[in-house]
C-alpha cells in the first residue's frame, strides 16, 4: 500500500506539479486548497506527510501546522512547508509551530522527493 501525502496550496498549478511528482514516485495524493480545506480532509485516515504552503487565504500554513499539532491522530505527522517564504524569522516560526522541514519555491522535483523520502 502506498503512503498518502496531503498537499495544501492555494495555487492549482503548484498542487498539480507537486501531485504529479508524488504520484510519479508512487505516493497517493490528497489535495486541499487552504488550511480550512486541509483540516476537513483529516478525517482519521492515515496520512504519512503533509506538504503545505505558508501564504494561503482562510487559514495560512503556520496556523494550519498549529491546528494539526492539536489533533491526536495527526500531531506526530511530519509537515513540510513548501513556500516562497525564505526569511529566517518565518522559518523559525514554522519550526516553532511544528513544521519538520522547509523548502523554498521554485523547487526541483528531485529535491522535493529527497525531502519527502526522509520525512514520510
Amino acid at each position: 500500500m502506498s503512503k498518502t501525502i496531503l498537499v495544501v496550496d492555494d495555487s492549482p498549478s503548484i498542487r498539480q506539479i507537486v501531485g504529479l511528482t508524488l504520484k510519479g514516485a508512487g505516493y497517493s495524493v490528497i489535495e486541499a486548497v487552504d488550511g480550512i480545506d486541509a483540516l476537513s480532509k483529516l478525517d482519521g485516515q492515515k496520512i504519512s506527510l503533509i506538504v503545505s504552503d505558508v501564504n494561503m487565504p482562510n487559514l495560512d500554513g503556520i496556523g494550519l501546522v498549529k491546528k494539526i499539532k492539536l489533533l491526536p491522530d495527526y500531531k506526530f505527522t511530519p509537515i513540510l512547508m513548501l513556500t516562497t517564504e525564505a526569511g529566517e524569522s518565518m522559518k523559525a516560526e514554522g519550526k516553532a509551530a511544528g513544521a519538520k522541514a522547509w523548502l523554498v519555491k521554485p523547487f526541483q522535483p528531485a529535491v522535493l522527493l529527497a525531502a519527502i523520502t526522509k520525512l514520510a
